[in-house]
């Protein structure tokens, strides 16, 4: 039997522009072109999947499973939204449930369901009120009561880098991950922007940007962001074994590679370059093993390290390695303001500016 409180699932291309297919559908009725009709909702279906990435929209997809999966357990209705019941399930995740084996969800995972809820009820055209008492009350307990520190990925500086590419050999896959590495380093970029990249332009390609070499000076990288195209200069190195333009030359011409994705899978005889584009958790591993394998932060025990590195350690690594002004690293990173820069600078500026020695002490 049926549970009436279980709402049936929407399709995602209709949650994307309910407004709009509502409204399409009334002039469809009268019209007398369902056809022309059809296809502006088709595009414009198109373009509203393109207002957010495909990992944005799978995350957003995810919470309103959770949440309407808790709604049915406990008779609840998702729709429309009520702060009430929002407050009960922020203060459930919190809690968790061991009897049946549901763990409770750390404040930042509340936070980000609580944004995944928002945006699908927007979408729904029935919005969440976040600021609302019942959820926020809630949330500002959950948040002093459950709160933690917050940990960073640690930063790998430009020495850390030196030594992680040594741990590296001189076969094919060996030259690839150098030049993700330093591209990545230099270039302050993300993981998925990393692997996103083609060797040239390709206006049909599903990557995130692509480069283009100026001989004697570095490579120019064109990224598609959030708001817009950006571009990042990537500058020649002091020396070839460390200069990530040397790095991406020798991987480009070796893995014999012309057009499409820059990096890479590659096959188990190290010698055959696939024609897919290389996962972004590859860089997440890359640069875990590298570090560990090149002492990065040995001071720790074994296993607090292992948690410390991520792909993201690499553009924090630039932010906190470059002795420049501010500005250049935020253009760099592509940061809208120099307060976003500043969190990623993890050991540049510590204790650098020293106020016990200032005030005569």
């Amino acid at each position: 039997m049926e549970n009436p409180c279980e709402t049936p699932p929407i399709d995602n291309e209709a949650a994307d522009l309910p407004d709009i297919v509502g409204l399409v559908l009334e002039m469809g009725q009268g019209s007398g072109t369902p056809a022309r009709l059809e296809a502006l909702v088709e595009t414009a279906t198109d373009y509203a999947k393109a207002a957010s990435s495909e990992n944005t929209r799978d995350a957003y997809a995810k919470d309103w499973r959770h949440f309407a999966s808790w709604c049915r357990r406990e008779g609840f209705e998702p729709m429309p939204p009520s702060s009430q019941v929002i407050g009960l399930y922020i203060g459930a995740c919190s809690a968790g449930d061991p009897k049946r084996g549901i763990a409770s969800l750390s404040v930042a995972t509340i936070e980000r369901r609580l944004s995944g809820l928002a945006w699908n009820f927007t979408q729904r055209g029935v919005p969440m009120d976040r600021a609302d008492r019942h959820i926020a009350t809630v949330l500002a307990g959950i948040r002093r009561k459950h709160a933690k520190p917050p940990r960073q990925k640690e930063a790998v500086l430009g020495d850390d880098v030196k030594a992680m590419i040594n741990t590296l050999g001189h076969d094919l896959r060996g030259l690839r991950d150098r030049a993700i590495l330093l591209l990545g380093f230099a270039g302050g970029l993300r993981r998925s922007e990393i692997v996103g990249l083609d060797v040239v332009r390709d206006e049909h390609s599903d990557g995130a940007g692509w480069i283009e070499f100026f001989p004697g000076q570095g490579v120019l990288v064109t990224l598609r962001g959030k708001t817009g195209w950006r571009e990042v200069e990537v500058g020649r190195g002091a020396s070839d074994q460390t200069c990530p333009v040397v790095a991406l030359e020798n991987w480009i011409r070796l893995g014999r590679i012309a057009r499409g994705p820059l990096f890479r899978r590659i096959f188990k005889d190290n010698k055959t370059v696939d024609v897919a584009r290389l996962s972004d958790k590859h860089v997440a591993r890359l640069v875990k093993q590298t570090a560990l394998a090149a002492g990065v932060r040995s001071d720790l025990p074994e296993g607090e390290r292992a948690g410390l590195f991520s792909g993201h350690s690499l553009r924090a690594g630039l932010a906190s390695s470059a002795d420049i002004e501010e500005r250049y690293v935020q253009k760099q990173l592509g940061h809208a303001s120099a307060e976003m820069t500043r969190k990623y600078q993890r050991r540049r500026d510590r204790f650098r500016t020293n106020l016990t020695k200032a005030s005569g002490l």
